[in-house]
């Protein structure tokens, strides 16, 4: 036991190592001194669960666990960091030019530069990527500072940063945190590398009008990320980028806190968004009913996308088109539990393809198709068995299958039904809301606060349940349901640009009581930190039919 007052306890989860280090001592010191067996660089650290920057000192005894950027902490404050180093460069070189990082796509950014006058063009990209290696090879410190929100205000004012002092005035914290970087500043969530020096791999792509900034590989991170075009989803985001103009929106936070201000304004806002994707869900009905032959349409997304609701309401549209909407679930062609795929640590995977009687499946369809009858399977999930119960499926002349499910657009579950009978989708919550010009809100994090907030409503799960959950819900997207989304005959984005402020009523209090000694609580607290940012909008707001009632109930469907 430690007697000396000067001292403090540091437990090592990396290495399950205790040591004993003066007051005051820094977590790169620590890092240093025990050298822990970790893959790849370690550029932030968790202190008692949270994430800090290496820079942070230790006063107390603290649990820490250094953190590379294979892992999502890791890759985060990695991606922040080259994010400023970019918007420095650009800076640097053009000072007149506004950086807005829009949205992820492809793995990676899409930037725009506004009030830019020169052509977006290679020459153009290798002069910020010149700049920004200059700046990396520099080895810069990035210095956070503690400033009164006041004086941060003035400082990002006077630096032409109006979307960044909006967002801080909107909220009113007495204090905020701000970062530096050769006498630049930027406000950022949470933390960065320690210097510039530890951001060498990235490169930067001509994108349709604007710039790509391409990042490591998140699982192999001394590699970049593959690079795939995805024209139909930025097609999607740009889409919802003129419906925020037709708001008259910036889509920023500090811009939306402000609208909540105003009820009967934030009444007309969320009025027009609503009536926009309605719209949109019409004109993919009226598309669907123009191609003449499609008598199956396919509709598949990530976790929380909202296929469900989305599925019902397009059903209607369809019925208003005239035809006779049939519902058929994916889960009752799964295989009997004996023929189930396992992963690689031996539990079932359901989240695989080959889960899927493909055979049966295509067999099924074709009969339909060509006008005959099936037996419909019912799986039953605790026996892990396919039954039949005598009921029969015939399409009539105006029937159309509306068919939901994550390996919708996967050519295998598919490949024996012609093409020209099937329409397909993709949906999911292409997140259109950023912090500020430098700060984008991921779309997993809209996606997860919806599935917490069900989970936890509807079937009886704790945050803590789904978040530990997640990453494996994650690895199944990148597994079989993102590598087919531009198959898509058209995408769909089910987020609003103002639900988070609808969420945060329901998430704060599930996160709120997560104990700090959870192995979740991590993810909780960043997830608290986040929603401190959104104010509140009232769900009695939210129409009935509205797609974010699939998550906070109340609406007309049943589910």
């Amino acid at each position: 036991m430690n007697t000396d007052p000067n001292l403090i306890e540091v437990f090592c989860a990396n290495n399950q190592q205790k040591k004993y280090y003066p007051i005051g001592t820094d977590l790169l010191d620590i890092y240093n001194d025990i050298k822990p067996d970790v893959k790849y660089k370690v550029i932030v650290a968790k202190v008692n669960n949270v994430t800090k920057d290496l820079k942070f000192k230790l006063f107390k005894p603290k649990k820490i666990e250094f953190i590379s950027n294979d892992q999502p902490a890791g890759m985060r404050a990695y991606v922040r960091s080259l994010s400023f180093i970019f918007c420095n460069a650009v800076n640097k070189l053009y000072p007149n030019v506004t950086v807005r990082i829009e949205h992820p796509i492809a793995k990676g950014y899409y930037c725009k530069l506004l009030n830019n006058k020169l052509p977006i063009d290679q020459t153009m990209v290798n002069n910020i990527k010149k700049e920004m290696q200059r700046i990396i090879d520099a080895d810069i410190q990035f210095n956070m500072t503690n400033v009164t929100t006041d004086e941060a205000i003035d400082i990002f004012t006077k630096q032409g940063a109006p979307d960044t002092a909006t967002l801080l005035k909107s909220k009113g914290f007495l204090y905020t945190k701000i970062y530096e970087l050769d006498g630049r500043y930027e406000w950022f969530l949470a933390p960065l590398a320690p210097s510039t020096g530890y951001i060498n791999l990235f490169d930067l792509k001509v994108y349709h009008d604007g710039i790509y900034m391409q990042i490591p590989d998140r699982v192999k991170p001394t590699q970049l990320e593959t690079f795939v075009p995805q024209d139909k989803l930025f097609s999607t985001f740009s889409e919802h980028t003129e419906w925020n103009d037709i708001m008259g929106f910036s889509g920023n936070v500090g811009e939306m806190n402000n609208v909540v201000t105003n009820k009967e304004y934030a009444s007309g806002m969320i009025k027009i968004a609503e009536s926009l994707q309605e719209k949109k869900i019409i004109n993919i009905a009226d598309e669907i009913t123009k191609r003449g032959k499609i008598k199956m349409v396919l509709i598949a997304g990530p976790s929380s996308s909202g296929k469900t609701t989305f599925s019902k309401r397009l059903s209607v549209e369809l019925a208003v088109n005239g035809y006779l909407p049939v519902a058929l679930s994916m889960d009752d062609y799964f295989h009997p539990r004996t023929l189930t795929p396992r992963d690689e640590n031996g539990d079932f995977d359901f989240e695989s393809i080959y889960s899927v009687d493909l055979d049966l499946f295509n067999k099924d369809m074709n009969t339909l198709l060509e006008g005959g009858e099936i037996d419909l399977p019912h799986y039953n999930f605790e026996k892990g068995e396919r039954e039949y119960f005598g009921k029969k499926l015939k399409l009539s002349s105006k029937s159309i299958l509306i068919i939901e499910g994550i390996h919708a657009l996967n050519p295998m579950l598919t490949s024996k039904v012609p093409a020209e009978n099937m329409f397909r989708i993709y949906i999911s919550a292409l997140t259109t809301i950023s912090f500020d010009n430098h700060n984008w809100i991921p779309t997993r994090d809209n996606r997860l606060l919806r599935r917490i907030i069900r989970d936890y409503n509807y079937r009886g799960y704790s945050a803590e349940e789904t978040i530990s959950r997640w990453d494996k819900v994650m690895e199944g997207e990148e597994k079989w349901i993102f590598p087919y989304q531009e198959n898509a005959d058209m995408v769909f984005n089910s987020a609003l640009i103002f639900e988070i402020c609808v969420l945060k009523k329901f998430a704060e209090p599930i996160l709120s009581v997560v104990p700090e000694s959870s192995p979740e609580y991590h993810e909780v607290h960043r997830l608290l930190n986040f929603l401190k940012y959104f104010s509140i909008v009232p769900e009695v707001e939210i129409p009935l039919n509205s797609l974010l009632r699939e998550f906070l109930g109340g609406g007309t469907f049943k589910y």
